[in-house]
Order: structure tokens, then C-alpha cells, then sequence
């Protein structure tokens, strides 16, 4: 992975670990960069400039009033996976910003929850070289039975850092 940033070059430096330790330590990193995703128990399976794989197990303290994982709580997965990548892609003299956010559920959700979210190398390319701009970032939610109950789309903006 080459790296574009500061986060990029962390991360980088996580994934040289061997595999096993690859997802704890980048779950550890970012629950203690972005705290509030630290108290939902979120897993980082996979991370880097292209692709994000997150996991949520379905217990107590993420459950709505039917006991499945809460709307929010799988709306966090979707906006870490989605802002995890654009931060390892932006310029370090650029801040990253989620600009829309919008859930569809389609069905009930049942059991644990994965996300995974992806950019395109256009999209990559579009961060690196373009001042400011938005890109709507690939997601999709799947629940244990391997359905996808919740429609996403994340839209991410990037702006120049203000000094």
C-alpha cells in the first residue's frame, strides 16, 4: 500500500503485521483515534486504500427493542467503513467530511453485520489531486444470513484544510 498520508502510512505499518493480529490492532488504533466507535465493539476484518471490511457481533449493548443490531449501530458500520477509506486517501493538508448519509431497510436485519465499502482508483486519484470535491463510496451491509437488509449510500466531501 503506498501511502498518501500520515493514517495511510499507520495503517500501512498495522498491515505488515502478520494476518492474524492484522484486525485487532486496527480495530485497537481506531477505537482509540475515532473513541466512539471503540464503545460499539466494531472489528476492522480488512483495511487498506482500496477496500474495508467491518463486522459487528449482534449483543446486548448494539440491540434495538427486537434484538437485532440497531439501525444506528449498523449506520456506524457504513460510515466507518466508507470514512476509514476516504482518510487513507485524502492529503494530510485536506479534511475529510461525510456530507449525506442514506439507509433504506428493506428487510429485518438478522444477527451479526459486515460492511464492506470500496473505491475505484478514479475516486483515489480524484482525492489525491482534486482541491475539494465528493464521491459517493461504494457500500453494501450484509447480515448473517448473508442477506443485505439496508440500502446505503454514504456520500464523503474533502475540503482544504483551514490554518
Amino acid at each position: 500500500m503506498a501511502a498518501t498520508n500520515r493514517l495511510a502510512s499507520i495503517v500501512a505499518k498495522i498491515n505488515q503485521l502478520p494476518e492474524f493480529a492484522r484486525p485487532k490492532a486496527l480495530s485497537v488504533f481506531f477505537g482509540k483515534a475515532v473513541p466512539f466507535t471503540g464503545t460499539t465493539g466494531i472489528r476492522i476484518e480488512t483495511l487498506d486504500q482500496e477496500r474495508c471490511v467491518i463486522s459487528l457481533k449482534n449483543k446486548r449493548r448494539v440491540q434495538n427493542h427486537i434484538k437485532g443490531v440497531h439501525a444506528v449501530a449498523s449506520l456506524l458500520l457504513a460510515e466507518s467503513a466508507t470514512g476509514f477509506l476516504v482518510g487513507l486517501n485524502v492529503p494530510d493538508d485536506k479534511v475529510p467530511v461525510i456530507k449525506t448519509a442514506h439507509a433504506e431497510y428493506t428487510r429485518r436485519a438478522k444477527g451479526d453485520m459486515k460492511v464492506e465499502a470500496y473505491l475505484t482508483a478514479e475516486q483515489r486519484e480524484r482525492m489525491l489531486t482534486e482541491d475539494k470535491g465528493e464521491t459517493s463510496v461504494p457500500v453494501t451491509l450484509h447480515d448473517s444470513e448473508g442477506q443485505e437488509p439496508i440500502e446505503i449510500e454514504m456520500i464523503w466531501a474533502w475540503t482544504p484544510k483551514r490554518r
